[in-house]
């Protein structure tokens, strides 16, 4: 059953659901009202038998008598008065049957000539006797009010066919009562007319509440239909794409994890366009989005019908490739779909022609889980974007793990749990007297499985996790310890721990250095901090402001990898800088290149104007080496010298005076 049709069956349910609530009401209200116009039908008739009353009690009977209590007795004349009076009122059917009683209860007059005491009269017409004398209607009347009722007739009809009305009898203008009128109305004229009228009224009733269940259930089918387009848009939306209409990251974890519960075997892509940032840099976001869709829109119509074509987010995709079970089926089809991409595509008038990394993981050689496998994918990804090849298929003996992942963060605060991080060393000469006076400290992460790793493959991912803070306290707490331990054993090197802008915006951050190299034992002019000149902010104003505050406690600063970054002369001239390291790009070409030896010497004689001295970085020969010495460069460091080791493996030259040492920390 498709979707829709699951959709349009839910949504009848619900509107049938809908009607029945809503006829509910409708009825409820229906029954409220005709119960309201039958007591209206009811209490009309009361009103008009007691009109009734009142009309022949002044008109007929308190004229016909001279005003003495009916106790006491009738005259002749008055009987032949009553009589007159009643006979024409009951032939023309006006009245059915009237009595006058004293406040006894008895019978003084009747239009059918009894008399007596009211337990020997006959019964009405209905069935009825005469009221007794104890009741509450009679009562009420002798008290001075009027009592009226309706009685049913023996047809069983729901109205009642006469109106008893029992009311005092005033003879004279004093207003004395002189006994008790009760009277039998006929109600067949007046039912018929409020029946009539009745009807009227249940016929508008029933038109109304039926127009107004119309407009409920027109209302509630309307209703529904916009909540079932609404429920569907919302679940389209909660599992798309909203710029290409392509699967998301959720749509796309639950498939692959419905193949891996179905045992499927299949393959995961995760593919990344390279340099995507610059289309948005240059032509603009709205270029972007539009390059976007139009590699959505490739992607969908390479793969083939049953494979799935996500965006993850940014500018990666996921293709999720079911029933690929050979690695070289995945990669020729990743391969179709590269080459697809690379397809040149115009964007604002630009040509442009996409290149992305593509990596792939196999279910189940590679992974049985979603997570893993998304993360070996990432990894072969990555390595697709480091290598000659954009498409890389995952194996766990070749393929690092991606810096950005996840996973990596994990597995390196772990280590940092566990003890497996590792520093080394690499001198730094004083070029002058050729002595020993730095080293630069270089993390290293003891794999479990892979061995040792160097920064490069951990470091990015840490820049901007929270584990970067904890790690630097690690080196600088472990460099620290190391410099404590060579100045015990005679060496008098001081030790340098590059850190991270993220580390300099760090609130404290001085004060901290401050107390780890007091709990050394190390004095603070033996402890230098370097910062890349590439990793600066825009706003250099907290960074500025914690290298016043080492520069304060009297720690040493340098600036990393001069020359390749965006550091200006205000940069050299505002920060509290004791040294510049120039980067290898220009230190290995400066003794055959002239455009590298120019810059490099540029910098030298800019840092010894700003009184900085100056390390050059990557000298592998010793041709480079004599030449920075030519040109005033203080230091030098790189394998011509030796190779990073742990520091009580190094090489250490004997020199005929002190000579400054600084050990170095990648961030």
């Amino acid at each position: 059953m498709s979707r829709s049709t699951v959709s349009r069956a839910v949504g009848t349910r619900l509107f049938a659901a809908y009607a029945a609530a809503s006829l509910v009401p409708v009825v409820v209200l229906g029954g409220v009202l005709a119960a309201g116009i039958r007591q209206d039908a009811v209490d009309r008739a009361l009103e008009y038998g007691s009109a009734q009353a009142a009309v022949v009690e002044e008109m007929a009977i308190a004229p016909a008598l001279r005003g003495q209590d009916l106790a006491m007795g009738l005259t002749e004349a008055e009987r032949e008065r009553l009589q007159m009076a009643t006979d024409l009122a009951v032939f023309r059917g006006s009245i059915l049957r009237l009595r006058l009683r004293d406040f006894s209860g008895a019978v003084v007059f009747a239009d059918d000539g009894a008399s007596g005491p009211a337990e020997a009269l006959p019964h009405y017409p209905a069935g009825e006797g005469v009221v007794p004398a104890t009741g509450t209607a009679f009562t009420t009347a002798v008290d001075g009010g009027s009592s009226v009722a309706l009685l049913d007739d023996d047809d069983g009809l729901a109205v009642g066919r006469m109106i008893r009305v029992l009311q005092p009898i005033v003879a004279d203008s004093s207003g004395r009562s002189v006994g008790v009128l009760e009277l039998l109305l006929p109600y067949d004229t007046v039912a018929a007319e409020v029946e009539a009228a009745t009807a009227r009224t249940y016929w508008r009733l029933g038109a109304g509440l039926g127009a107004l269940y119309l407009v409920l259930g027109a209302i509630s089918w309307s209703t529904t239909r916009r909540l079932r387009r609404q429920a569907a848009q919302a679940a389209h939306d909660a599992l798309h794409d909203p710029l290409t209409g392509l699967a998301n990251r959720e749509l796309f974890a639950r498939r692959v994890a419905a193949g891996l519960e179905r045992g499927t075997p299949g393959a995961v892509v995760l593919v990344d366009l390279d340099r995507f940032k610059e289309v948005n840099d240059t032509l603009g976001h709205h270029a972007g989005d539009h390059l976007l869709r139009e590699v959505g829109r490739r992607l969908d119509a390479t793969v083939r019908a049953g494979d799935t074509v996500a965006r993850l987010g940014g500018d990666e995709f996921g293709l999720l490739l079911p029933g690929v079970d050979d690695p070289a089926d995945a990669r020729e089809l990743v391969q179709r779909v590269s080459d697809a991409l690379a397809v040149e595509t115009v964007v604002d008038g630009v040509p442009l022609a996409v290149e992305a990394s593509c990596g792939i993981a196999m279910h189940p050689a590679d992974a049985a889980d979603v997570e893993t496998l998304m993360t070996c994918a990432d990894a072969a990804m990555y390595q697709g974007k480091r290598g000659a090849t954009g498409v890389v298929v995952y194996d766990r003996r070749a393929t690092a793990p991606s810096p950005h992942s996840p996973a990596l963060q994990h597995d390196v605060r772990r280590a940092l749990q566990d003890g497996d991080l590792r520093l080394h060393y690499q001198p730094q000469v004083d070029l002058a007297s050729g002595r020993t006076t730095g080293v630069e400290a270089l993390l290293r992460w003891q794999h479990p499985q892979r061995g040792l790793v160097g920064p490069g493959e951990f470091l990015p991912a840490l820049e901007q996790s929270g584990v970067m803070g904890a790690l630097t306290e690690w080196v600088l707490t472990q460099a620290l310890a190391d410099c404590a331990a060579w100045t015990a054993a005679g060496e008098d090197w001081t030790v340098s721990v590059n850190v991270s802008v993220r580390n300099l915006e760090q609130p404290g951050f001085a004060d901290t250095v401050a107390r780890l190299a007091a709990a050394a034992g190390v004095l603070p002019s033996r402890l230098h901090l370097e910062v890349t000149e590439t990793a600066l902010p825009a706003d250099l104003a907290a960074a500025s402001a914690c290298l016043a505050e080492l520069a304060a406690h009297g720690f040493g600063a340098a600036l990393d990898d001069v020359g390749v970054g965006f550091a200006s002369l205000s940069h050299l001239r505002s920060l509290a800088l004791t040294e510049v390291k120039v980067d290898r790009v220009f230190v290995t070409g400066a003794a055959a290149h002239a455009e590298d030896a120019a810059v490099v010497r540029s910098l030298v004689e800019l840092a010894h104007g700003l009184g900085l001295s100056v390390c050059a970085e990557g000298v592998e020969t010793a041709e480079v080496a004599d030449w920075l010495r030519s040109v005033g460069c203080d230091r030098a460091q790189g394998w011509y010298f030796s190779r990073p080791h742990p520091w009580p493996d190094l090489v250490r030259a004997p020199a005929p005076e002190p000579a400054l040492t600084s050990v170095e920390v990648p961030s």
